[in-house]
């Protein structure tokens, strides 16, 4: 009685593969259009050609899993969190585009992750979120004098 079972080739995996083989030479492409030169030969081109060599061999190792059928199996894909959190992503994005400002948005960015998350407090989440925001605002534009998008709450302040 034969024992070996057949493997089927992870098809997801090799599309994963392929693509950080492409993001690996993607980074190499245009670590080579640098023009910056250094005196020693370490320059800015060094950590490109560390992180395009890494996502190269996070390729080939992804591809030999999935041509041996290795890969762990995947869980069920949950669209909750993923459409709150772009949700939240798109609302700071129109809030900041249609003059709504850098705090509301993020406060409802906040809040929207968290849900993501599963926390169950939104209001509670809105209101961390819009401190958290003022904070960062306040030492952005104030101490740093760093211009963040304005709106009506930053206008007050």
């Amino acid at each position: 009685m034969s024992t070996s079972s057949h493997r089927r080739i992870d098809a997801a995996g090799l599309v994963i593969a392929l693509i950080l083989l492409v993001l690996a030479g993607l980074v190499w492409w245009d670590m080579s259009k640098l023009q910056i030169l250094s005196p020693y030969d370490l320059g800015p081109k060094v950590m490109p050609i560390i992180v395009s060599a890494g996502l190269a061999i996070l390729a080939i190792g992804n591809a030999i899993s999935a041509f041996r059928g290795e890969l762990p199996a995947r869980d069920s894909l949950d669209w909750r969190p993923i459409i709150l959190i772009l949700g939240g992503l798109a609302a700071l994005i129109l809030l900041i585009a249609f003059g709504g400002g850098f705090i509301i948005g993020t406060a409802l960015l906040f809040a929207t992750t968290s849900a993501a998350f599963g926390r169950r407090a939104f209001l509670v989440d809105l209101l961390i979120g819009f401190v958290v925001a003022l904070i960062v605002y306040v030492l952005f534009s104030k101490l740093l004098a760093l211009s963040l998008p304005t709106g009506p709450l930053e206008r007050l302040i």
